[in-house]
């Protein structure tokens, strides 16, 4: 019965400390340890709540919200403390109006199986946070999803596009065009004269912009969720 007795008050006191600690770390001051690894370019001087959005509630609503989902009384769960990162928190900065690789679009029936293979409704499937660099996916071969059939009347590059498609030269597309479409430029039309791979890759770790200086938009300073 002693026994007993003392594994109840240990289990007890375990649980105690082990909330405590993260309590502790949950806290503003607290949560740099928590990370999993460095942030990415141009987050550097980020706080965590501009991406790690706060779940509304007390954590008490939160867990009778939950409970509530487990019996069927609810449609949809919530998340304890914070939200799952989502597209939400990346467009409260990032959203722009001439975005020519918009999420959205990637959810469109006809992107079922291109979804299925990367992802691409979801910012973090190419720019997955914590890890120090720009752009976390590294495979150019992605590009041939969805443009293995494209034609264009008038090409304008000394190599047409459906020579390059038929080489399968996919390394190639990031060289001529920037993905999302932000960078004031002008459009190369020597093949000769395009961006290599290997400065691209530079890029998506961290090196200065090979495509331009000047973007159509900044990202801004203040999420939109908190304003």
């Amino acid at each position: 019965m002693i026994k007993r007795i003392r594994q109840d008050i240990g289990y007890f006191l375990g649980g105690i400390i082990g909330l405590s600690f993260l309590t502790l770390l949950s806290m503003s001051w607290g949560e740099k340890y928590l990370m999993p690894g460095p942030r990415n370019v141009g987050h550097q001087n980020l706080d965590c709540e501009y991406c790690h959005i706060k779940t509304p509630g007390t954590f008490r609503q939160q867990i009778q919200a939950n409970v509530r989902y487990l019996l069927g009384k609810r449609s949809q769960p919530v998340d304890f403390g914070r939200k799952i990162v989502s597209n939400e928190a990346c467009l409260g900065c990032h959203q722009r109006s001439n975005d020519r690789h918009p999420v959205y679009r990637f959810f469109e029936p006809r992107y079922k199986a291109v979804r299925e293979k990367f992802k691409p409704q979801f910012c973090t499937s190419c720019h997955l946070e914590h890890s120090g660099s720009r752009v976390t996916i590294v495979e150019f071969d992605f590009c041939q999803s969805c443009h293995e059939k494209l034609v264009l009347k008038k090409d304008p590059l000394s190599i047409s596009h459906k020579d390059l498609i038929a080489a399968e030269r996919w390394t190639s597309c990031l060289g001529c065009h920037d993905f999302h479409g932000n960078h004031k430029m002008k459009t190369e039309t020597e093949l000769s004269k395009i961006i290599s791979p290997e400065r691209i890759l530079e890029y998506f770790q961290g090196a200065p912009s090979p495509y331009a200086d000047k973007k159509f938009h900044l990202a801004t300073k203040k999420p939109k969720h908190e304003n």
